[in-house]
């Protein structure tokens, strides 16, 4: 007897009658032969009305307190998915995180999975109920209500999928697949029947919204096989896989927009050993993430600048770190710009090919956007440019790779 695991998100679960289909199909895949363990976010936009409600009470909501009021969205959409499943005639059985025995560190609103109880499903599973686990939430190893990030129901389903050994995972959404761009973006863009997970994991962390990118993670370690596929539809969508023959001949694979960013610049620095530690080791422990670091050094080798973007939503905490570092390191002063997006092409054919990074910057001079910050790896271009650029750029890279037709290469 098979296992699968189906997390189903907030589109997915938005009211009554999408409660039921995806009842149906937890039920037929049942019927089918398989054990069934189902992840389910939050209603429709429930998340987005409980944060508003919190921004009534206060402007700063304390992260734990945050945390204790989004996991009831979780709770409602789970108890009332039993319900459907049971109105049905099958049994089920509804479990929060921590009934489940999902740990997690104790980072409130970022919190990562640190060990997942598996006896309480097993046993659940054995008595023939279908299994429906709260998505998004954790507890930490005192007992605390954590959260694992906003969309982290995906990260929930596969790290079940791979605690639990199951045959695969399958991601319901509201879209059939992943695409090669954000097809609300770029109405153009192309399903694709399979992807990698290298090639995941930096579209998700680069702003395309199917997946989580902490999900891909999981999958990826634990060779998990994952299906993104649409709830609406009985479609095949997108495998995701560890690779397969001639994946490496597609050059680029898809083209992402990362909004809501900004950039930070240290000025004045001075260039001695530890000094780039010490500025890090502080933003790490506010649990800030950063990248596309860059530093220059002027002044005949004794000063310098660091620079790097990060999250818009954090400027207020890297401000007063800011302040708490000027006085530490006397530097010059942080260089804050907001408005800011990241625009990326993503393909591991890069690794074999040449010439993707002038076809991207040709494109982008084109359509007289400029770059305020380029970053590279193996498989990934990124540009930072303004965020009134945004969109234009995307879709301008969409056509010069042509990644509305089969992918091609650039040569």
């Amino acid at each position: 007897m098979g296992l699968v695991v189906q997390k189903f998100g907030g589109t997915s679960v938005a009211d009554a009658t999408k409660i039921h289909r995806a009842a149906r199909r937890a039920i037929k895949t049942k019927l089918d032969g398989n054990r069934v363990v189902m992840v389910v976010s939050a209603m429709g936009h429930t998340t987005d009305h409980l944060l508003a409600l919190a921004k009534q009470i206060t402007h700063n909501p304390p992260h734990r307190e945050l945390d204790v009021l989004l996991t009831t969205g979780e709770q409602v959409s789970i108890a009332l998915m039993a319900m459907a499943i049971a109105e049905a005639g099958e049994r089920a059985i509804s479990l929060t995180a921590a009934q489940v025995g999902l740990v997690t560190d104790s980072v409130h609103s970022r919190a990562r999975i640190k060990h997942i109880s598996k006896e309480r499903i097993e046993a659940e599973l054995q008595a023939e109920r279908i299994v429906i686990v709260a998505g998004f939430q954790g507890i930490d190893p005192v007992g605390e209500i954590t959260t694992l990030g906003r969309g982290a129901s995906d990260t929930t389903a596969v790290a079940l999928a791979a605690v639990l050994g199951a045959d695969h995972c399958e991601i319901y959404t509201d879209v059939d697949g992943i695409y090669s761009a954000n097809p609300r973006l770029v109405p153009q863009a192309r399903k694709m029947d399979q992807i990698s997970y290298d090639e995941m994991l930096e579209m998700a962390s680069l702003g395309a919204e199917v997946m989580h990118s902490r999900a891909i993670e999981f999958g990826k370690k634990y060779s998990v096989p994952i299906h993104v596929r649409s709830s609406f539809t009985d479609n095949p969508g997108t495998m995701i896989v560890e690779s397969t023959p001639g994946m490496e001949d597609v050059v680029v694979r898809g083209a992402t927009l990362k909004e809501d960013l900004a950039t930070v610049v240290f000025t004045d620095i001075p260039n001695e050993p530890g000094v780039a530690a010490r500025i890090f080791s502080r933003i790490a422990d506010n649990h800030i993430v950063v990248d596309d670091i860059m530093q220059n050094v002027h002044s005949g080798g004794t000063r310098a600048t660091i620079g790097f973007s990060m999250l818009a939503d954090d400027l207020p905490a890297i401000r007063n770190i800011a302040e708490i570092l000027q006085r530490e390191i006397h530097f010059g002063g942080a260089e804050i710009t907001e408005g800011v997006s990241k625009v990326s092409v993503i393909g591991i054919g890069m690794r074999s090919h040449s010439g993707v990074a002038q076809k991207m910057f040709e494109a982008l001079a084109e359509s007289n956007i400029n770059i305020r910050h380029i970053s590279t790896s193996e498989i990934v271009i990124s540009c930072i440019i303004n965020s009134t650029d945004g969109q234009k750029a995307l879709l301008k890279l969409h056509n010069a790779f042509a990644l509305d037709t089969l992918p091609i290469s650039v040569n």
